[in-house]
């Protein structure tokens, strides 16, 4: 039974969206470097505020990654995020932030003046994953989604879901997070996938160039349809870069419970 998604009252009055991307590596960069064309959007849209942005990865730049990331030679060494940010906020003007660490679950924002209404999660292990869930499904989070978007060499997905915490309780049309629907994404003991190679050559074998920005624009995409129309039919995709094809995740609470069961099995 497919149903329609409406975003909750209060996001988007009179102030400004709060969003916080966990790591700033391969599509997370993409993500970051999107958003300011989402924060000028919901601007002409007449949600005055836009988007109020930090940035929070620890890593720095290497040689590596300036093959598939938007970073140069002159950043290797430099925070990521701190990169990120001090590019944007001196292109846009924006005021955005940059937290140069790692999150874990100690990591606990209270309230509802200070908690990210969106946190965005652009993590490549299971642990990082861990400790996104852990944070924002905390007694007093207040975040509203939490968007995760996560590749391998040639496919990937990005899902959007309610965490239940503080703000979001239990209910048929919560949407489900991508913990809830495929738990094995947040299964340490399954170990976890190669880490990238030190090698650029190597690198590019492991992941095809495009899949981060190509999963970043279709995730921003999701949330301005949400922003502008205040709706979705669908709230997440699965993308395979060899076939071309990109496959909905339908807003569909019986489809949910038949997920959650065949995961079970495997």
């Amino acid at each position: 039974m497919r149903i329609e998604h409406t975003i909750p009252s209060g996001l988007l009055e009179n102030r400004r969206v709060r969003v916080l991307v966990v790591g700033a590596g391969g599509t997370g960069s993409a993500v970051v470097m999107g958003l300011p064309y989402l924060d000028q959007a919901m601007r002409a849209w007449g949600h005055r505020g836009g988007l109020d942005v930090s940035v929070m990865d620890a890593d720095v730049v290497t040689e590596t990654n300036c093959i598939r990331q938007p970073f140069s030679i002159s950043d290797i060494g430099l925070n990521k995020a701190t990169v990120l940010i001090n590019r944007i906020n001196m292109f846009w003007g924006t005021q955005w932030k940059a937290f140069p660490m790692h999150l874990d679950k100690r990591i606990q924002t209270r309230g509802n003046e200070s908690s990210p209404d969106i946190v965005i999660g652009c993590v490549d292990t299971r642990a990082a994953r861990v400790a996104i869930e852990s944070a924002v499904r905390s007694t007093f989070n207040m975040t509203m989604y939490w968007l995760d978007v996560g590749n391998n060499a040639s496919s990937g997905q990005y899902v959007l879901g309610q965490p239940l915490n503080a703000r979001n309780h239990r209910r048929a049309e919560r949407l489900r997070t991508v913990s809830e629907l495929y738990p094995e994404i947040v299964d340490v003991e399954a170990g976890e996938d190669p880490l990238p190679s030190c090698s650029a050559i190597e690198a590019l074998d492991r992941q095809e160039p495009f899949i981060n920005q190509t999963l970043a624009a279709s995730a921003l995409a999701m949330l301005a349809r949400l922003f502008r129309h205040g709706k979705l039919r669908h709230h997440g995709a699965f993308f395979n870069a060899a076939t071309g094809h990109m496959s909905a995740i339908p807003i569909d609470p019986v489809l949910w419970r038949r997920t959650r069961r065949r995961r079970k099995r495997v």
